[in-house]
């Protein structure tokens, strides 16, 4: 049977519930988002003509501070699985001790059939749509799927004009000229690497002679593939994207590979290697393996043939609870998405904080911190891991329900 992406979400969270003893009433109230809004809202396009498009907001949990979540742009997005976002959200900000809650939105459209100019106009009044749960004291989104920059540039900008004066502080993602932070293109990838890194101190593997495989090439599988090669020494043997694959067993030249992906569009077409289907590099022989494309990809069909010894979740959701199964069965660490890919909420904290203040941090400052962070994230669930005797999935979910059930009771039942 297929498990919708919020009934998956729940799942995980079940098991840590059911661990640690919380009573059914509260264990309810954490399943629940707060608030889900629906804007079907018309654009003007080039032609003359108008279209109604859908969008979602959803604000999880808020319960630790103003909601935080990405922004994506999919023809195939829905209230199902921007729920699920969201839900993540409040765990993966917990996780990493964020002064957040979750949230999530999205619009259902093709980005790539749109003009510049629609593209503009559908962000702008997306954005007015959804301004009555916005703010940086309330829910301040950020990039996913399909957004960037310069669309949050657009959403900063639709904000400010709403209310009069200039506020840095509604969105983050932000060009770093415009109040972004610096550091914040890498910061999901960096906190991959790190993972990594630390996984494979725990296991004894030496990532000097460690080989990796990524499915997804675009911003987060980019600098993961990157980093774990330039910083770590990893070979990058393999890497796809949903048109195809490339392989090298001598290792891909990573720079090289970003800067044909981004002139041609593709991987597959690379010289520096031989070409594969675009799911070869689940069954790879390699030590470590980066899913950073979309959910649902190692499912109970294709989980036996994983060849890795450790997965980092780039992206969430990539692996549904019947493949966590089997992977636990086999023993594969993985890294579960809320702690994996938690770098880039993390720096978007920083940048938030820069806002804020009107002051801003090095690069240097901020990779030492969200370093540090990372690291420290980690071992807290390696250890609450072994403390519980369950897979890392599930501590960290133990470790980010404890904070935001401790909020709840803290400040109580209001009124």
């Amino acid at each position: 049977m297929n498990m919708g992406l919020f009934e998956m979400a729940i799942s995980n969270f079940n098991r840590a519930v059911a661990i640690m003893g919380i009573d059914e009433e509260y264990a309810e109230m954490l399943r629940r988002p707060k608030r889900c809004l629906i804007v079907d809202f018309p654009v003007l396009m080039d032609d003359g003509s108008v279209k109604v498009f859908t969008g979602y907001r959803v604000q999880h949990n808020t319960a630790r501070g103003p909601a935080k979540g990405g922004i994506r742009y999919h023809p195939e997005t829905n209230l199902d699985e921007v729920k699920a976002l969201a839900f993540w959200m409040t765990w993966k900000t917990s996780l990493m001790d964020l002064p957040f809650g979750g949230a999530k939105g999205g619009v259902r459209v093709d980005p790539k059939s749109l003009s510049e100019k629609e593209l503009r106009r559908l962000s702008r009044r997306y954005f007015s749509e959804i301004q009555i749960m916005i703010g940086p004291q309330h829910d301040i989104p950020a990039p996913d799927v399909n957004t960037n920059p310069d669309i949050m540039a657009v959403y900063m900008d639709t904000y400010s004009m709403n209310i009069g004066h200039t506020e840095l502080g509604v969105v983050t993602g932000k060009p770093v000229r415009l109040g972004g932070s610096k550091g914040r293109e890498e910061a999901t990838g960096r906190g991959v690497m790190v993972t990594v890194r630390e996984a494979c101190r725990e296991l004894g593997i030496e990532t000097s002679k460690a080989t990796v495989a990524v499915q997804g090439f675009g911003n987060v599988g980019m600098y993961s593939a990157l980093l774990c090669n330039h910083e770590l020494g990893c070979k990058i043997i393999a890497v796809s994207d949903s048109k195809g694959g490339i392989f090298n067993p001598n290792g891909l030249n990573i720079q090289e590979l970003i800067e044909h992906k981004k002139s041609t569009g593709k991987v597959d077409s690379f010289p520096g290697g031989e070409r594969i289907g675009k799911d070869d590099v689940f069954e790879m022989d390699v030590d470590i393996l980066i899913p950073a494309a979309l959910e649902n990809a190692i499912t109970e069909d294709n989980a036996h043939k994983i060849k890795a010894k450790i997965i980092s979740e780039g992206v969430n959701g990539p692996i549904t609870p019947e493949a966590d199964k089997i992977l636990n069965q086999r023993r594969v660490m993985v890294i579960p998405d809320i702690l994996a890919n938690a770098g880039g909420v993390t720096v978007s904290y920083f940048e938030w904080v820069q806002d804020l203040q009107a002051f801003f941090w090095s690069l240097e400052q901020i990779r030492e911190t969200l370093e540090s962070m990372m690291t420290e994230a980690f071992k807290e669930t390696l250890d609450t891991a072994k403390k519980y005797g369950v897979d890392l999935r599930t501590a960290a979910y133990i470790i980010a329900i404890d904070r935001v059930m401790y909020a709840i009771k803290k400040r109580g039942i209001y009124p």
